[in-house]
């Protein structure tokens, strides 16, 4: 490895391509969307035409995807920013239950219920929090109103909270048709476990990992986070090190972003461990440089994925998405989102749920949708989604194909926005000609500022609302 862990952890124990990075890291930080989607969470609307999104709607036979919002969780995550109920409270999940069901025979009435689940995602919170039983009956309220397949190319996923499920509940996963599973790992460090109140040994999930694999399941992700309190280059350095050994096919690696003024679990955070802006690159590189090292390949967006991963092999063949899930193969144009705060888009429509439970069930129990807001897309948003999604999934953008897909004439049409990409050109970023953009390797870090001169919106917020927030962009 590159990097050597030391104490005083001098600027000059970088490698060369570490400085040079974190160089341009430092050049181009600043906040932006993540853009899971195009226009971004913040433009959604109450005011939307809610009425036409419904008469939208027809039953068809083209592929959906399914998310399952479950807010519930055990015990709090200081970092966090999920939409998440933390409780122990008994019946919670049962009321929850309830409710979902009448949203799931509702939605399925609308969208039609013989559409192919190509893809199917349970999200949190923790799903996790049911108990054996609450998932079995889940399911089986989803496969009675909707199209659930066994065929092997599905993608059906869940996360997971290691210190919620035992070697029985992975066998029920699978028995009930999920193929994959992402694990919240974050770190495996037990000073910063015990400062994020997130206390999962690394000898208690690898027995897990083991099981998981004795079960045969496609795909086994992880989730990291760097920036996190008493985190540095020698306590990631070792967690790193422990997940290559455990070898997950994805790796996700999100950058902490400290709001506590947003998210109060953040306030018991203490600011003062967490590291400096420049020491949060330098971990950013070194989980970049060790994971490529190790095998993984960098797809993009904090991303690393083994070579013979699906997401891997999708990419240059144009199949790669990106949505409120993060990458995933692109195998239905709508997706559907269940339950508080889920976000659906379908059409030409993104459609956000209640995101506070108790408005969620009232509206549920008045027999409506449980939607809060919304957004119709123009087309001047499905040119720019076009343009952005396929600078995150494939990593180019063909001008030819973008001028006949769109009746446009890209260079003139964008020419304030090419030359706004100039400095990152000369920067090595991507390489701009006539008839295509390119991501470089060095450009695949910054993603998100290689994308934000195509985003409309960006320093156009109306006046009757604040501005957004975003997190850094590196």
């Amino acid at each position: 490895m590159s990097f050597i862990a030391t104490e005083s952890r001098p600027n000059e124990d970088l490698s060369p391509a570490c400085e040079a990075a974190v160089a341009l890291a430092e050049k181009y930080a600043c906040q932006g969307p993540r853009y899971t989607s195009y226009p971004t969470a913040p433009q959604f609307r109450q005011d939307f035409p809610l009425e036409d999104y419904k008469a939208s709607l027809r039953h068809s036979l083209e592929p959906l995807s399914l998310y399952i919002h479950l807010p519930f969780c055990r015990d709090i995550c200081y970092y966090c920013g999920c939409n998440k109920i933390v409780t122990r409270k008994k019946g919670v999940a049962r009321e929850y239950l309830k409710h979902l069901q009448s949203e799931i025979e509702m939605q399925s009435e609308l969208v039609g219920s013989h559409r192919p689940i190509t893809q199917m995602h349970w999200g949190g919170g923790t799903p996790t929090y049911l108990d054996n039983a609450e998932i079995t009956e889940l399911m089986h309220m989803l496969a009675s109103h909707f199209r659930l397949l066994d065929k092997g190319y599905r993608e059906y996923s869940i996360e997971i909270d290691p210190r919620t499920v035992d070697l029985e509940t992975i066998a029920l996963l699978k028995g009930v048709g999920f193929n994959r599973i992402s694990l919240g790992i974050q770190d495996f460090d037990p000073l910063v476990q015990k400062a994020t109140n997130r206390i999962q040994p690394y000898n208690k999930v690898a027995p897990l990992i083991e099981c998981i694999r004795a079960h045969d399941f496609r795909s086994l992700s992880f989730d990291l986070i760097y920036g996190l309190p008493h985190q540095d280059r020698i306590t990631m350095a070792e967690t790193l090190r422990k997940v290559i050994s455990l070898r997950p096919d994805r790796i996700a690696c999100y950058n902490y972003a400290h709001l506590p003024e947003r998210f109060t679990s953040q306030r018991s955070i203490d600011r003062l461990t967490l590291p400096e802006p420049g020491e949060k690159l330098i971990l950013q590189q070194l989980i970049s440089e060790t994971l490529q090292e190790a095998g993984y390949l960098f797809i993009g967006m904090d991303h690393f994925v083994l070579p013979d991963d699906e997401l891997a092999l999708a990419q240059p063949e144009g199949r790669l998405q990106r949505n409120f899930q993060g990458y995933s193969l692109h195998m239905a144009d709508d997706l559907l989102g269940l339950g508080v705060s889920a976000i659906s888009q379908m059409g030409d429509f993104y459609i956000q749920n209640e995101p506070d439970i108790k408005k969620y069930y009232k509206r549920i129990e008045r027999g409506e949708l449980a939607i809060a807001r919304g957004f119709k897309s123009s087309p001047d948003d499905d040119l720019r989604r076009h343009i952005i999604m396929s600078l995150i999934s494939e990593l180019q953008l063909d001008i030819a194909e973008c001028n006949r897909q769109f009746n446009i004439d890209f260079n003139s049409d964008f020419a304030g926005e090419i030359a706004s990409l100039r400095d990152m050109e000369a920067d090595g970023l991507l390489e701009i000609s006539p008839s295509r953009i390119d991501i470089t390797e060095r450009g695949r870090s910054f993603l998100r500022n290689i994308c934000m001169p195509f985003d409309a919106y960006l320093g156009a917020h109306s006046g009757d609302r604040p501005a957004p927030r975003f997190s850094a962009t590196v």
